[in-house]
């Protein structure tokens, strides 16, 4: 079984590994509803009780997948979702707006809308799209440069302001969701987010892992002063820490692929399987509730939980720390401090 984490200051408790829904709704290739299904399943069935999903995944595909499978299993689940696209239909994939890596999407469009009607008119179409009458966590999704460029973002962070981050609020005060965050790649934005208001949790994509720690100081210490919990996405970086090249959703560059070799080697030194440590690593620092990978089938997961039950000796963080491969200052799963 898995230890569990209290989110924020909410009574909401997640297991410390999760199964994100991105890779069901068929990322880069083709996922079987069947075997998505069955991973959703086959978590439950291993103690995992913490998913998540958003409209953006497949274009309502992963929302569909998840709301199939845990229809009937709610209780004592953990479901988030997110807002800030809401889909419209498209006659044709030759009509698309915005370029995707979806394999297999549904014919929907995403349309950005972070205002106070566009979260309300999201959320109730997500649980349309789920088949349930309620999640658990409302993430806003990909607000940041990253996403949009500095100028665009610059009114889709309006939207927030003016009247996004009111319909989250009345949402949760209402009991409609327990808990609120944001769910992005980049944890500058999260700092904006500190200054507009009182948050439980964030989904922070890529940038606390084995790595990369760029989110560990002012962002990590800032979440423990606020009383705000951390969900770990993207522990391997996209791929690149399970042998892939893919970094940030996109070819990795040289330095990145150097810095990957690093890591590598001093695993292998101690015998230990580069993704194990990898999976391992974010869930010391006190922030951190969750960490979410997102297997594609039943196996996948599998090899998985044998990553993260893997043994793994204290020497191998103290050499990570001793050659300069983790930030200082970062928690170690030793008990140390690199």
């Amino acid at each position: 079984m898995f230890q569990k984490r209290r989110i924020g200051r909410t009574d909401l408790e997640v297991t410390t590994l999760g199964l994100g829904g991105a890779s069901l709704a068929g990322i880069f290739r083709k996922v079987p509803d069947e075997d998505a299904r069955a991973t959703v399943q086959h978590a439950l069935d291993r103690g995992i009780t913490y998913f998540d999903t958003a409209p953006q995944y497949g274009y309502g595909r992963s929302e569909h997948l998840m709301g199939d499978a845990l229809r009937f299993k709610r209780e004592g689940t953990v479901l988030s979702t997110k807002v800030g696209r809401r889909l419209k239909p498209v006659a044709s994939e030759a009509v698309r707006e915005y370029p995707h890596n979806w394999a297999d999407p549904l014919p929907f469009e995403q349309v950005y809308d972070y205002s106070y009607d566009g979260v309300m008119r999201s959320f109730e179409d997500s649980l349309q799209r789920l088949g349930l009458a309620s999640v658990d966590i409302l993430y806003v999704h990909d607000i940041g440069v990253m996403t949009h460029g500095a100028v665009v973002n610059r009114g889709y962070w309006q939207q927030l302001v003016d009247g996004g981050y009111r319909a989250l609020t009345e949402l949760k005060a209402s009991g409609k969701v327990k808990a609120i965050g944001l769910g992005v790649n980049e944890w500058e934005v999260l700092m904006d987010a500190f200054a507009l208001g009182d948050w439980d949790v964030f989904l922070l994509a890529g940038r606390y892992t084995l790595l990369e720690q760029t989110a560990l100081s002012p962002f990590m210490t800032t979440c423990l002063e606020r009383g705000a919990s951390v969900v770990v996405g993207g522990p391997f970086n996209s791929g690149i820490l399970v042998g892939g090249s893919t970094w940030n959703y996109a070819k990795a560059p040289e330095e990145i692929m150097a810095r990957v070799r690093r890591i590598e080697a001093v695993c292998e030194r101690f015998n230990v399987p580069l993704p194990a440590a990898a999976l391992q690593f974010p869930l010391t620092h006190p922030a951190v509730c969750n960490v979410l990978p997102g297997p594609r089938t039943p196996a996948e997961l599998d090899g998985i939980l044998d990553w993260w039950n893997a043994p793994i000796p204290d020497e191998l963080w103290t050499a990570l720390a001793r050659e300069g491969i983790v930030a200082k200052g970062t928690p170690l799963p030793n008990g140390g401090v690199a």
